[in-house]
């Protein structure tokens, strides 16, 4: 790869991450819409911007296709639940203050992921990814003393996703395709469940004004835009990068909950913290140390929220 398009994708990449970094501070500006309503409308929106994505990208044949492959279905079925849970559990922990705990999620997908492909996949871990997982799991449980409870948004959140780009991988369906599937098998739910809304008078958008109605709207561009960046420079990056890029997320989510919200981050947080990013470091070397041999195990792509 030239250097200049080394440098593009590297930006695409890091604005697609930097993009999703921000996602705390815009699901909040819904309100008063619920986190099940802001999801709804996350995902109507985002079948209307797919749409929109498949007629410019003229790739409309290889969407319908799609319906000719009941495996291929099925899998993207699959997809398009735990999406959902990924999705909705990220709204919530957004609008109810628990931003941190939605970073910690994202800080330990990468080792969910590595577990994942031991337990479904058969496959080895070397010392180092043993390492990092076993300091995961230390830094769950000190969690989850001083929590007083499992940290259940964040495990949600890493479980979700992992299998979520475990499924994905076996798909192995372009982006645009795959979210216009994905959007659409849930598009009947959605509209059932704002048409309740709407019935039963709780129904927030187009009853708060203007503003509020854009910014539910906006939810499906929101959704489309970092997948088109990090689209534009998954295929040309290693995994290595990639994987360096996809922390920027979760750091940027806990200086947020840190800083904009105030959320409290007692001694022990700070130590199954440190625990995690520990983890990290040892799973990132590991990774730097066998970036010239096959795809290493547990790659993770941060591709939800």
């Amino acid at each position: 790869m030239k250097g200049t398009d080394q440098r593009s994708s590297v930006g695409f990449g890091f604005a697609a991450y930097l993009c999703w970094g921000f996602f705390p501070l815009y699901w909040p500006l819904l309100d008063p819409a619920s986190p099940l309503e802001a999801l709804a409308h996350r995902v109507v929106w985002s079948l209307g911007v797919v749409a929109i994505l498949l007629t410019v990208t003229g790739r409309w044949s290889q969407f319908r296709a799609i319906f000719t492959q009941p495996r291929l279905l099925a899998l993207l079925l699959g997809a398009s639940v735990v999406i959902a849970v990924n999705w909705g559990v990220f709204i919530y922990g957004v609008t109810h203050e628990r931003v941190i705990e939605t970073s910690l999620g994202y800080f330990i997908n990468p080792l969910v992921t590595v577990m994942l492909g031991v337990a479904i996949l058969g496959e080895r871990l070397r010392g180092l990814q043993w390492g990092a997982v076993g300091l995961g799991a230390v830094a769950v449980a000190v969690l989850t003393v001083d929590y007083g409870h499992l940290p259940l948004v964040a495990l949600t959140l890493a479980f979700s996703f992992g299998t979520y780009g475990f499924v994905k991988k076996k798909a192995n369906v372009g982006t645009v395709e795959s979210l216009g599937v994905e959007t659409l098998l849930l598009a009947p739910f959605a509209l059932a469940f704002l048409g309740w809304l709407h019935a039963t008078g709780d129904l927030a958008f187009g009853h708060h004004g203007r503003g509020n109605a854009l910014l539910l709207a906006g939810t499906g561009l929101v959704t489309a835009i970092p997948l088109l960046l990090f689209g534009a420079a998954a295929t040309r990056l290693t995994l290595v990068t990639i994987g360096l890029l996809q922390y920027l997320t979760p750091a940027l989510h806990f200086l947020f909950g840190l800083v904009v919200f105030g959320e409290d981050m007692t001694p022990a947080r700070w130590g199954g913290f440190a625990l995690v990013w520990l983890a990290l470091s040892l799973f990132t070397l590991d990774a730097l140390r066998h970036r010239r041999r096959p795809t290493p195990v547990g790659s993770a792509q941060l591709r939800g929220q």
